[in-house]
C-alpha cells in the first residue's frame, strides 16, 4: 500500500462587494475543508468626487491585491436592483472594473447575487450586514467590527464561493472567451 504525505492542494478565493463609495475585499484560504481568513479590508472611496477616479483607484487595489496574495479565484457579488438607476449603473461599473483587474491576471470570476451569498452563509437570504457578520465571526473566527460590514460581505462572497466548491468558477471566467470560441463570426 501506497501512503502519500502531500497536503490537500488549497485554493485562494478573493472575494469583493463592489462600491462606489465603500469597497469590501477579502482572501480566505481553502485547504481540504478548513478555511482560515487571510486578509481583509476596506477601499474608502467617499473622499473622491470624480467617478472615473474611483473606478482606477479601484482597479488599483484589486491589482495590488492580486499582485500580492495571487489568488485562484475571484467571487465578486453582482449588483442588485435598486430604485436609483444611476447608482445601480455606477455599482455595475465598480463591479466591471474589478472584473477587469482580475481577467487581466488571468483570474477566473464568478457572480454570486446578494440574497444567494446571505442564503450561504446565515440560512437567511433576507439577512442583515450584522447577521452576516455575526456569522463570519463564528464561521471564521474573526473580531467583530462594525466598521467593516463590506469588508465582512466581501469575505461571505468569497465564502458562499467555497461552499458552492468552485463549481461555476469555469463560467464566469471563460464566458467571454467561450462566447467567441463558440461564435467566432463575432469576434471583433
Amino acid at each position: 500500500m501506497v501512503y502519500s504525505s502531500a497536503l490537500p492542494p488549497n485554493k485562494l478565493i478573493l472575494g469583493i462587494d463592489p462600491g462606489t463609495q465603500v469597497m469590501g475585499y477579502g482572501l480566505i484560504e481553502v485547504t481540504g475543508s478548513k478555511v482560515k481568513v487571510v486578509q481583509y479590508g476596506v477601499v474608502h472611496l467617499k473622499s473622491y468626487s470624480n467617478h472615473a477616479i474611483k473606478l482606477k483607484k479601484i482597479f488599483d487595489r484589486m491589482i495590488q491585491l492580486i499582485d500580492e496574495y495571487l489568488p485562484d479565484e475571484l467571487a465578486i457579488e453582482s449588483p442588485f436592483f435598486g430604485v436609483n438607476v444611476q447608482s445601480m449603473l455606477k455599482l455595475g461599473r465598480a463591479q466591471g472594473v474589478a472584473i477587469a483587474a482580475a481577467l487581466s491576471r488571468d483570474i477566473p470570476y464568478v457572480e454570486y447575487a446578494p440574497k444567494k451569498v446571505k442564503q450561504s452563509v446565515t440560512g437567511n437570504g433576507n439577512a442583515s450586514k450584522e447577521q452576516v457578520a455575526s456569522m463570519l465571526v463564528q464561521i471564521l473566527k474573526i473580531q467583530p467590527d462594525p466598521k467593516m460590514f463590506d469588508a465582512t460581505d466581501a469575505l461571505s462572497v468569497a465564502l458562499c464561493h467555497h461552499y458552492q466548491k468552485g463549481n461555476n468558477a469555469k463560467k464566469g471566467a471563460n464566458s467571454w472567451k467561450a462566447f467567441l470560441t463558440d461564435n467566432p463570426e463575432r469576434k471583433l
